[in-house]
C-alpha cells in the first residue's frame, strides 16, 4: 500500500511539473500523458529514477511546440 501512495504523489508531481512547463497545454491532456507514462513504467523494479522517466515519457507524447503553435 505505501508503493501504491507514493505512486500517486509522483504523479501528482509530475503532473504538476509539466502543467507548469507547458501552460499552454490543456490539464487533462498533461494528466492522460503523465497516467499512460506511469502505466507504462509501474512494474520497473527499480523505482529511484521512476519520475524522471515518467516525465520524459509523458513529454514525449504530448503535442510538440510547433503542433500546438499551428493556427486552426
Amino acid at each position: 500500500m505505501v508503493a501504491e501512495s507514493e505512486d500517486v504523489l509522483t504523479i501528482s508531481h509530475v503532473t504538476e511539473r509539466l502543467m507548469k512547463a507547458h501552460p499552454e497545454l490543456d490539464a487533462g491532456l498533461v494528466e492522460r500523458s503523465v497516467r499512460t507514462a506511469y502505466d507504462e513504467l509501474r512494474y520497473a523494479r527499480v523505482r529511484t529514477y521512476l519520475p524522471v522517466l515518467m516525465e520524459r515519457r509523458a513529454k514525449d507524447l504530448l503535442p510538440s511546440d510547433e503542433q500546438t503553435d499551428r493556427p486552426t
